[in-house]
């Protein structure tokens, strides 16, 4: 992964300079929270691998062939994310309780219009 994919916010870190990168919320299904400064062009699950954020084991790579990256989108956000593509729709079927928010994180590629998005995981990808 390439480390340019995002930086983590610490508690302390003072957000001048940062606020060009879109920020994206992780919340493992514990409800922890993480906040990761995100470049564009990455996809959420790219990002969140580069980051060490638990919940998205992305088996696959991010060549959309397995499911593993499985994230629950905020609904406040689904309009901007895109639509799902045939292969992500035949793959979601195949997770633990997919719902209308389900998306391959692999497959949201982010963007200044995606600063602020919320992603939730679920409690197990396998």
């Amino acid at each position: 992964m390439d480390s340019e994919a995002g930086a983590r916010l610490d508690d302390n870190e003072v957000e001048m300079g940062h606020d060009l990168m879109p920020k994206i919320t992780y919340i493992e299904h514990g409800g922890v929270e993480h906040i990761i400064n995100a470049q564009s062009g990455f996809s959420v699950m790219e990002v969140a691998k580069a980051n060490g954020i638990p919940g998205i084991d992305a088996d696959c790579g991010g060549s959309c062939a397995c499911a593993t990256c499985h994230v629950y989108v905020d609904p406040d956000w689904l309009d901007r994310v895109g639509h799902r593509s045939e292969n992500e729709i035949e793959l979601l079927e195949c997770v633990d309780k997919p719902d209308d928010t389900s998306r391959l994180s692999c497959q949201i590629v982010i963007s200044d219009a995606l600063d602020g998005l919320i992603v939730r995981m679920p409690q197990d990808q396998h």
